[in-house]
C-alpha cells in the first residue's frame, strides 16, 4: 500500500460548478489530479468527527436525493438501526437508464474519485465496512473507469483497512449490472444484486431495515453521494448558499433534444429553464419550443407556458410535474407529441419486469392504443378508452414504473388533446404525405 499525503484544502467559490468544475483538466480521472483540486479533504474531515455527527451535518445541509424523488440524504441515513449485530451496507444506485438521463455516466468518467470519497464518508457516517456500486452494464467505460480509481484508492489507503490511519475499514465493489431498467428501482436493483432476477420488492420492510443480504442498507444515487464530499469540506451555510430555502444546493440538468448544444449544464436548483435555454444556445434555429420534460420520460410533461418554473422540487410539483432526475428533453414545433409518448409507452413495455399485472398487462395495453391512434385508425372513444387503461395502471401498480408509464399520456392529453385528434381520420399530421393543417403553428 502506498500512503498518500492530502495536501491542504483551499476554500472555493459559493457557486456552481462544484461537480463538474474539473471536468476538462487533463486526466482529471486520475487520483493525482483529484488530491490537486482538494480531493479527499472532506473524507479527512469527517474522520475527524463522530459518525453520528456527519449525519447530522448532511441533514443540516439539507441535500437531497438527486436520483428523482429528492428524499432528505442525511435522514436516510439516520435511518439506519444501530441496535442490530447485522452487518451495514451502502450501495450506490448507478443504473441510470431512465430515457434523456445523462448526468451521472458522465461524471463518473470525469471525476469516479469524488463519487469514492462520497462513498468512503457516506459508509463511514452509517457505520458501513462493505459498499457496492450497480453501475448499468452497457457503459463498459464507465466500468473500467470506475474500476481503476478504485485500484488507484486501495494503493493510497483511502480504501481498504484503516483509511487514512482511522478506524475505518472499507471494501467497495464495482458491480456491473446486466441491462434492465428495472433495476434503478432500489428494492430490484438490490435483487440483482443478490444474484437474482431483478423485480421490486414489496415494503416493508425498507432497505434501511432489511435491505442487502436482509442487512441494514442505505441506497443513493451517484450524485447524491458524489456531492457530500463539498459538504464537508466547505460546510452547511457554504451550501445552503446555493438553490431556495427547501432546495439548497446545486445540481446537474441534463439538456437533450432540439437545443442548440445538449449536454450537462450544472446550476443552482430553482434555475428555470429560459436561464439554462439561454447557456445551451436556445431552441435550434427557426424553430419554437413546443413540450418538455421536467425529470426525464417518467415525469409529466411541461410546454412553453412553463418556461419559468423554478426547476426545484417544490417549484415543478407545484406546477403539476416531477424534478426527478431533472433530465431535460426539449422538443421543439416539428415533433408529433402522439408519436413521442408513443414511444415512450413502447419502452416501458418493454422494460415491465412482469411482476405485477397491472404494469404487465396495462402497458401491452397501451401500446396498442397509442399505435393506434398514432396511425388515425382510431376515434375520440379511444381517447377515453386510453386513460381508463391508465388509471388502472397509475398508483396500482407494484413499483413506480406503472405511474411512469401513465405521466406522458395524461400530461400530453392535457396540453395536447387537439393533436391527437387531429390524427383521426387519416394518421398523424406531421406525416410530410398530408398536406392539412391543425392548431395554430402546425405543419402545413
Amino acid at each position: 500500500m502506498i500512503t498518500v499525503d492530502l495536501p491542504s484544502s483551499v476554500p472555493e467559490p459559493a457557486e456552481p460548478p462544484v461537480l463538474s468544475r474539473h471536468w476538462d483538466d487533463e486526466q482529471s480521472w486520475t487520483l493525482p489530479n483529484y488530491l490537486r483540486r482538494n480531493g479527499y479533504q472532506g473524507l479527512k474531515a469527517a474522520l475527524r468527527m463522530r459518525p453520528d455527527e456527519v449525519i447530522e451535518l448532511v441533514k443540516t445541509s439539507g441535500l437531497r436525493g438527486r436520483g428523482g424523488a429528492g428524499f432528505p440524504v442525511g435522514t436516510k441515513w439516520s435511518f439506519i438501526p444501530q441496535d442490530t449485530p447485522a452487518p451495514h451496507y451502502l450501495v450506490v444506485n448507478a443504473d441510470e437508464s431512465e430515457p434523456g438521463t445523462c448526468k451521472d455516466m458522465p461524471l463518473m468518467l470525469a471525476s469516479p474519485h469524488m463519487l469514492i470519497e462520497g462513498i468512503a464518508i457516506a459508509a463511514y457516517a452509517i457505520r458501513a465496512r462493505h459498499a457496492f456500486v450497480y453501475v448499468r452494464g452497457e457503459v463498459a467505460s464507465v466500468v473500467r473507469r470506475l474500476r481503476a480509481a478504485v485500484a488507484e484508492a486501495y494503493d493510497a489507503g483511502l480504501l481498504g483497512r484503516q483509511v487514512l490511519g482511522s478506524g475505518l475499514d472499507l471494501e467497495l465493489v464495482i458491480h456491473a449490472g446486466a441491462g434492465a431498467y428495472i433495476c434503478g428501482e432500489e428494492t430490484a436493483l438490490l435483487d440483482s444484486l443478490e444474484g437474482r432476477r431483478g423485480q421490486p420488492r414489496l415494503r416493508p420492510p425498507f432497505p434501511a431495515t432489511a435491505g442487502l443480504y436482509a442487512s441494514p442498507t442505505v441506497v443513493n444515487n451517484v450524485e447524491s453521494i458524489a456531492s457530500v464530499p463539498a459538504i464537508l469540506r466547505n460546510g452547511t451555510d457554504w451550501f445552503r448558499s446555493m438553490g431556495t430555502e427547501r432546495s439548497p444546493g446545486f445540481t446537474l440538468y441534463s439538456l437533450s433534444g432540439h437545443v442548440a448544444r445538449p449536454g450537462q449544464y450544472e446550476a443552482p436548483l430553482g434555475v428555470t429553464l429560459r436561464e439554462l435555454l439561454e447557456r445551451a444556445g436556445g431552441i435550434r434555429a427557426g424553430h419554437t419550443l413546443k413540450f418538455w420534460t421536467p425529470g426525464g420520460s417518467s415525469t409529466p410533461m411541461f410546454t412553453a407556458e412553463h418556461l419559468d418554473v423554478p426547476l426545484d422540487y417544490e417549484g415543478v410539483g407545484e406546477a403539476g410535474s416531477m424534478l426527478g432526475t431533472k433530465a431535460l428533453q426539449i422538443f421543439d414545433d416539428t415533433v408529433c407529441v402522439v408519436r413521442a409518448v408513443t414511444r415512450w409507452t413502447e419502452f416501458y413495455a418493454h422494460e415491465s419486469c412482469g411482476k405485477c399485472t397491472p404494469c404487465r398487462e396495462g402497458t401491452y395495453w397501451l401500446v396498442q392504443m397509442m399505435r393506434r391512434l398514432e396511425s388515425g385508425d382510431a376515434s375520440e372513444a379511444d381517447l377515453t378508452t386510453l386513460v381508463d387503461i391508465t388509471e388502472s395502471i397509475v398508483g396500482k401498480a407494484f413499483c413506480a414504473l406503472g405511474d411512469a408509464a401513465g405521466a406522458p399520456i395524461m400530461s400530453s392529453l392535457e396540453y395536447f388533446r387537439d393533436e391527437y385528434l387531429a390524427h383521426f381520420p387519416g394518421g398523424c399530421p406531421f406525416d410530410p404525405a398530408r398536406a392539412t393543417a391543425f392548431a395554430d403553428g402546425g405543419p402545413r
